[in-house]
């Protein structure tokens, strides 16, 4: 029965699709040079029907490689059609379709869950048509990004390569940061998931979701509790928030682990310095480098934001000046890798080696084999208890005699928030000291090249079961203002495995690495100072971990009668990739 509804209803949203075309749209597309297919339904091995729009040049009878996006974002129509006819005038076929339950879809809306599956059968559906000579080629940003690796899960034959910008890893990013869940997609949520195109009102409807959000800090209701604040359930969210493990949930949306040993496809991946959700998009690069290091994978990265990255870069950036030089055209970059990979044609002149990336500070572009070869060698400062003015020492040199810092941080106290690690404005004139604590080094004798992703261990001891801990990295340039560099922010429990909690042991000294941080190229000054600053994550724009060993979802404000107090040890280091 629910399948014959099923059939009626997309019978009936077909023939309406076809009735608003009006006969002046019917003459327009006869004086076109374009065939537009803006009504195709692809049906999937277990029923569920896709939306799509296929673009060719007419009069063109040979078959040609297709350019395929797959996004849960329907905008406007002409938008998405005009990126198809560009593919169309490059000589190919340009298709594009939507996420199911989007469009023309009568299946049900899940973000990320179906996408692996479902471009399988895409491509399998694409392949088999007479305008497609075979090959396939994919691409696009954020949520596209993650489409095209989710098709690397189980990668159909004629997927030949993937472009993807700033990709979104489902679990690795956004919902969550390091297990800790973050914000912004709170919103997404209603922006993609209200309706068959997008709730723009929702989604544009910033004061409703920063009142909610600043409410539920000052009450102190349980994280999960956040949208009975705002009035209306959010079933993704919800949905999320149960799977704060990157688990089996999570796993299953993108390849993991063993599944990049099959990916041998060339994939050309843009990301930034300061895209939100680069740990996502890196995390692909690195898990292809290490599980089948002979695939070639290019990336070309900058200082950028997630929005920047997509087009490629902006003059000012959070208030900082970009070098000139960073400054590209991701479009013409993009065909011109199809070009060499569909066509046979000349590899994009970027592309040095397979990592290409701009220097900041140095207005020159660099490249290195691999993500790890950008750096030959290792900065480690360890964060000790000896003062250097108002801040302590970061120093090259291990303390001999064992000690720490304590630090007391009253989650019943709304008035003060801890880690101010976001970049935004990337220099700033001061830092916050009120709390947390500061680490200094020594002034360089030389210029340095920082050159990678930092990492580090916090040896700690806590009188509760956990912590969300936040250690940001900055410059201190000869005229004393902060560049910020880099920062990590994740949960101590899931330190050692991000699908397994392992909780702390109250009062004991405990080892808690890090290393998913964000990359980074920046060319220091002689004079210059490095400087950490390491805290307990308490802010109303994430996830508030009272350190219980609860489910963090479900602790409140009754849960902050006991002050989380801490000792930092003086053996916690940092570990900076810097190119000799």
């Amino acid at each position: 029965m629910k399948s014959l509804l099923n059939f009626v209803f997309l019978v009936l949203v077909i023939t309406n699709a076809f009735s608003q075309q009006t006969s002046v749209a019917k003459s327009e597309d006869l004086k076109s040079a374009y065939d537009v297919q803006d009504s195709v339904m692809i049906k999937t091995r277990d029923g569920a029907f896709i939306s799509a729009m296929v673009v060719r040049k007419k009069g063109i009878s040979t078959p040609k490689p297709v350019l395929f996006q797959f996004t849960i974002y329907v905008r406007d129509k002409g938008r998405d059609i005009k990126s198809l006819k560009e593919a169309a005038d490059k000589d190919y076929v340009g298709v594009i379709a939507y996420s199911r339950g989007k469009r023309f879809s009568p299946d049900e809306i899940f973000p990320y869950e179906n996408e692996a599956n479902d471009t399988y059968d895409i491509i399998d559906w694409i392949s088999k048509q007479e305008w497609c000579n075979g090959s396939v080629g994919m691409y696009g940003g954020s949520y596209n990004g993650f489409t095209q690796w989710a098709a690397c899960k189980k990668r159909h034959p004629a997927l030949k390569t993937i472009v993807p910008y700033v990709a979104n890893r489902p679990g690795m990013g956004l919902p969550m940061e390091n297990n800790v869940f973050v914000n912004p997609n709170y919103e997404w949520a209603f922006y993609v998931g209200n309706n068959k195109y997008l709730d723009t009102v929702a989604g544009n409807d910033r004061q409703r979701f920063r009142k909610m959000m600043f409410k539920w800090w000052e009450t102190g209701v349980s994280y999960k509790n956040m949208d009975s604040i705002d009035g209306t359930p959010n079933r993704f969210f919800q949905r999320w928030i149960k799977h704060p493990s990157f688990d089996e949930y999570w796993q299953k949306m993108a390849p993991y682990k063993k599944d990049f040993e099959q990916i041998n496809i060339p994939v050309l991946a843009f990301d930034g310095y300061y895209n939100d959700s680069q740990n996502s998009s890196l995390y692909y690069v690195r898990e292809l480098q290490k599980y089948n290091p002979k695939t070639p994978v290019y990336v070309i990265i900058g200082p950028y934001s997630h929005f920047g990255a997509q087009m490629g870069g902006e003059t000012t950036l959070n208030d900082y000046k970009v070098d000139s030089t960073a400054i590209i055209n991701v479009k013409e970059i993009t065909y011109e890798w199809f070009d060499y990979i569909l066509k046979n044609g000349t590899k994009p002149s970027i592309l040095k080696d397979k990592i290409n990336y701009e220097v900041m500070g140095a207005n020159e572009w660099r490249s290195a084999p691999s993500l790890d070869k950008m750096s030959n060698g290792v900065l480690k400062l360890y964060l000790t208890d000896n003062k250097s003015g108002n801040f302590y020492v970061l120093s090259n040199k291990k303390p001999t005699q064992k000690k720490y810092l304590c630090q007391e941080v009253d989650f019943a106290n709304r008035e003060i928030q801890n880690n101010d690690y976001y970049p935004d404005p990337i220099i700033r004139k001061e830092i916050e000291t009120s709390n947390g604590f500061i680490f200094i080094s020594e002034p360089l004798k030389e210029s340095m090249l920082i050159n990678g992703s930092f990492l580090g261990e916090i040896k700690a001891s806590i009188n509760k079961k956990d912590m969300d801990i936040g250690v940001t990295l900055y410059e201190v340039m000869p005229n004393g203002e902060y560049f910020h560099l880099s920062y990590f922010l994740g949960r101590a429990s899931y330190a050692k495995d991000s699908t397994k909690r392992n909780l702390l042991n109250p009062n004991a000294i405990e080892s808690i690495p890090f290393s998913n941080t964000h990359l980074v190229s920046k060319q220091l000054s002689k004079g210059s100072r490095l400087v950490v600053s390491l805290n307990v994550n308490k802010n109303p724009f994430s996830q508030l971990n009272y350190g219980t060993g609860k489910e963090v979802s479900d602790e409140s404000i009754e849960n902050a009668k006991e002050p989380l107090r801490i000792k930092w040890y003086n053996d916690s280091y940092v570990e900076i990739p810097i190119l000799k």
